[in-house]
């Protein structure tokens, strides 16, 4: 391994101006005189300031207007650099707060405010340095800068990109040696993949070296490993280094330990997948719910309108649709009839097979007169074993045939299907109807139909049944 002492040559090609002119610290170089002759940009970004309004300015500027800790107007000779001058000595960790009027804010910073000696040892810079609060360290030049910086520092050569170890370790900072556990001296010479382990993405790797390869600048987060073998994320701002002649000698990686924050973002991502899970459960129960709801809505609409045993409608259907049919029948001048249709000796047939005989042949009835009416006549059960029929006509002749060859039909398929009812055949079964005929010119309710229908069908219950009778009262 290559230690420190024999590397100390190559830090000589480091351009450490041009590393603190990257770090999160916001750097300003005063003369002795507070003429400010340099600023790195993040001194510039903190203050909200441009380069040519910062440099040439002085510590008496009347642009300066700034707060101490306990948020009181500082007067201009307790400026850090005024006290600086005045005292002959450096200032460290001085809060103030540095107002700006343009942005209506006040920004606050640690500051430091460090003496730095000619080669006569008098007095030629004051250096300041500039921590938003929460950055406090103690600095002294642009080396000392970077090596006291809280953000990771790694300088690589960039002679050996190509090789499979990779370039190698010239540089490391005292954050790196206090997150990694490595000494500088144990690091100097080896490659960083050494901090590289097995969960370390490879495509991340990849693009790291294509952007070295080609001189550029890359940020990446990537996942290390300390010398103990604990992982940690690093967000990594990698910034080629060029000498005088403008050749690229080395690379600097600033680095920033971002485990935490990955760590939430990670919990984060996982708990929003387990969200959209949920959610997408939750929509698919509403869902099968809402369907579940519908149908048991469809059920209920047709058992309130449909006669559960013989599934056509039922009384309250019934009459709502004959209703309907009366005012149309009223609208185009057409005749209209109502028919109530009973199964005659009905009680019989319960009595001597069964109900569930009896609910046979009801079941045949309906069956029966759903086959054999038109789509507009309307059908319904309207109780025990009473159906009802309405149904528009052009001659009352017409309406009397086609119930006697309902009555023909209904004797066919009687016959055909004989169903047993525990191992007995039921016997043929006959019907009687009774029938009200109306014309669109009689202003009549649909009550009286069918009271008149039904005075038909008691009719021809007494004159032998099995038959059809229309109410004598309105031929």
């Amino acid at each position: 391994m290559v230690q420190g002492k024999q590397n100390q040559p190559e830090l000589s090609n480091i351009d450490f101006a041009r590393l603190i002119d990257s770090v999160g610290i916001g750097v300003i170089v005063h003369q002795w005189d507070t003429t400010v002759v340099y600023a790195n940009p993040t001194a510039l970004s903190m203050l909200h300031l441009t380069y040519e309004q910062l440099i040439g300015s002085t510590a008496m500027d009347p642009r300066w207007h700034m707060l101490d800790e306990h948020h009181r107007q500082l007067h201009v000779s307790e400026f850090p650099v005024n006290k600086v001058k005045a005292s002959e000595s450096s200032l460290y960790n001085y809060v103030i707060g540095v107002i700006d009027f343009d942005h209506d804010e006040t920004n606050w910073f640690k500051v430091n405010a460090v003496i730095e000696k000619s080669e006569e040892s008098k007095m030629a810079f004051i250096v300041v340095t500039l921590f938003e609060m929460e950055d406090v360290t103690t600095l002294f030049s642009f080396e000392q800068i970077v090596q006291n910086a809280e953000d990771i520092v790694i300088v690589t050569d960039a002679d050996e990109l190509d090789e499979p170890a990779g370039p190698a370790i010239v540089y490391v900072n005292k954050a790196f040696e206090n997150l990694t556990g490595y000494t500088a001296q144990e690091v100097i010479g080896e490659t960083p993949r050494l901090l590289q382990g097995k969960f370390t993405d490879q495509a991340t790797r990849v693009r790291i070296k294509s952007a070295l390869r080609q001189k550029l600048p890359v940020r990446e987060v990537l996942l290390n490993y300390s010398k103990t073998g604990k992982p940690y994320f690093l967000d990594m701002n990698i910034i080629p280094l060029k000498n005088r002649d403008g050749v690229v000698t080395h690379f600097a990686a600033i680095q920033r330990d971002v485990t935490e924050q990955t760590f939430y973002a990670e919990q984060l991502e996982k708990r929003n997948r387990d969200l959209k899970q949920l959610k997408e459960n939750l929509q698919n129960a509403v869902r099968q719910r809402t369907i579940e709801l519908k149908n048991a809505n469809t059920k209920l609409q047709r058992l309130a309108y449909y006669d559960a045993l013989t599934n056509i409608p039922n009384r309250r259907y019934f009459l709502e649709m004959s209703a309907a049919i009366l005012s149309l029948a009223r609208r185009k001048r057409q005749q209209l009839a109502v028919a109530m249709i009973d199964v005659d000796d009905f009680k019989k047939i319960n009595d001597q097979y069964g109900h569930a005989a009896g609910d046979s042949s009801l079941n045949l009835l309906a069956s029966c007169m759903k086959d054999f009416f038109r789509a507009e006549d309307i059908i319904g059960r309207l109780g025990g074993e009473e159906f009802g029929l309405a149904m528009l006509f052009d001659k009352a002749d017409d309406v009397v045939m086609t119930l006697n060859r309902f009555r023909q039909k209904l004797a066919e398929q009687f016959s055909k299907v004989k169903p047993p009812v525990e191992g007995i055949a039921i016997q043929p079964f006959t019907i009687s109807i009774g029938v009200c005929i109306v014309d669109s010119e009689q202003d009549v309710e649909l009550d009286d139909l069918l009271k008149c229908a039904d005075n038909a069908l008691y009719q021809v219950k007494q004159q032998g049944k099995n038959a059809v009778m229309v109410y004598q009262d309105q031929q």
